[in-house]
């Protein structure tokens, strides 16, 4: 039994490890694939050569961004066969089947007109390189439809029946429109990627804050600002509205997830509270030291203050998540949000007032900020996955239950000690390369433009 748990949490630990770390990158690509196809798209209207520098300068930074998000993707696939082989062959149906849309119609469109993105410039028309330009975007776009669509399902399952028994039960899809359409697919998906704009445009203005607070290549850095801001203003309304709308699917979908979400442990006959922050008690069932909005939470869900919502003491214990860590890294994805759209509104205001690229303070905050969507993002995949638990597809089947039946915790360790290396090996890589296309900056484009 103890070997098992060791398995069980190292087989989790590295699965946590792996996909954290491979989604660093693809919301990049997500985010600044929008950002290109914005960039470019003016460039083509107006024929101004700055923003064919601007465009061609953050090619080069998405290109080596792609190349790290192949790189970390394979290997996380590897542990569905190697560490979670009951889970494989009972989802295989379905994953299989989004897996494989993925492939063909993402991973290949985008790699496909990547070369032509990067080298094409000088060898194909402004317009065929623009709809490379699109391609790539687009690619990188169906390949998060087609992972948030296979994620959803685990949320939500529907559209299959159940086949075999004991190890070699299965899922098998019934209706492949039902299962891509699932309650949960469309809000996860829409909330995702304007995550992923977020993280783009905060990139973007991250790097250009650090240019004008250097003074160089200012033409290039304030014109790239503007059009991010723009992005994450956007982005930042649209995170809120598409989050609220998420989380009233869950109360119906995953009712313990959102009870554990909002620490909320009792239901009661009135309203339910919305908790702005605290620390959940597990003993007491209470949030100590909790700021709480009296039947906010009824109101988000139901839209009044007065109807209870479900909460975690209409669960068995063992079919509870996490209250903590789901309670708290939701609290952080939202308290993240709030400071991006107070950031980006109070931006655009000084914006209007010509004092936005005069304020150093505020192209300093800039610098730094982007590390408010990587952890926003991070952030909400964990409250989403661990308030999954205890069950690895919601209803059907437990994590433990998922796991391979032979592989050994030596094992696991080992590979999660090896993997840790290649991967900061490869962080290092990356962070040198980004680094120094940064630093270099768009010069190289300058002789070209005169």
């Amino acid at each position: 039994m103890t070997e098992f748990l060791a398995t069980e949490i190292l087989a989790r630990l590295q699965f946590a490890l792996t996909i954290m770390f491979h989604y660093l990158f693809p919301p990049l690509s997500i985010g600044l694939g929008l950002l290109l196809v914005i960039m470019e798209g003016i460039f083509i209207r107006t024929k101004n050569p700055i923003y064919e520098k601007i465009t061609k300068f953050w090619v080069k930074i998405y290109a080596a961004n792609f190349a790290m998000g192949v790189a970390t993707g394979l290997v996380m696939e590897f542990q569905f066969g190697t560490n979670w082989a009951t889970y494989s062959r009972f989802v295989g149906d379905i994953f299989g089947s989004a897996l494989a849309a993925e492939g063909i119609f993402a991973f290949f469109l985008e790699s496909g007109f990547l070369a032509i993105l990067v080298f094409g410039w000088d060898r194909v028309s402004p317009k065929i390189h623009f709809l490379s330009t699109i391609m790539v975007a687009l690619g990188s776009l169906f390949s998060a439809i087609w992972i948030v669509i296979a994620n959803a399902w685990m949320q939500s399952p529907v559209g299959f029946h159940i086949i075999g028994e004991g190890l070699h039960r299965k899922a098998v899809i019934d209706d492949f429109w039902t299962m891509v359409f699932n309650p949960s697919s469309v809000r996860m998906l829409v909330h995702c990627v304007i995550g992923c704009w977020l993280m783009g445009a905060f990139f973007v203005m991250s790097i250009s804050s650090y240019y004008i607070l250097k003074k160089r290549h200012l033409e290039v850095a304030k014109k790239s600002f503007v059009i991010a801001l723009i992005l994450g203003f956007i982005g930042s309304v649209l995170a809120a509205t598409s989050g609220h709308f998420l989380a009233e699917r869950v109360s119906v979908t995953q009712p313990a997830k959102l009870a554990a979400m909002e620490g909320h442990y009792r239901t009661g006959t009135g309203g339910s509270p919305l908790y702005l922050f605290g620390i959940p008690n597990n003993k007491t069932e209470t949030v100590d030291y909790g700021i709480k909005i009296p039947g906010g939470l009824s109101f988000l869900v139901h839209g009044n203050f007065t109807t209870p919502v479900v909460a975690l003491d209409q669960f068995k214990k063992e079919d509870r998540p996490p209250v903590g860590i789901t309670f708290q890294s939701y609290h952080l994805m939202i308290f993240l949000g709030i400071y991006m759209l107070t950031l980006t509104s109070f931006s655009l205001f000084l914006l209007k007032i010509n004092k936005l690229f005069e304020s150093k303070w505020m192209m300093k905050i800039f610098c730094v900020s982007i590390l408010a969507p990587v952890i926003a993002n991070q952030a909400g995949w964990v409250a989403t996955e661990v308030g999954r638990q205890p069950w690895i597809v919601y209803g059907l089947l437990r994590t433990p239950d998922g796991l391979s039946k032979s592989v050994k915790s030596e094992q696991i360790l080992i590979s999660i000690i090896i993997f840790s290396i290649i991967y900061i090996l490869l962080f290092i890589t990356y962070i040198f390369v980004v680094n120094n296309k940064i630093k270099h900056g768009p010069d190289d484009l300058i002789q070209k433009l005169k």
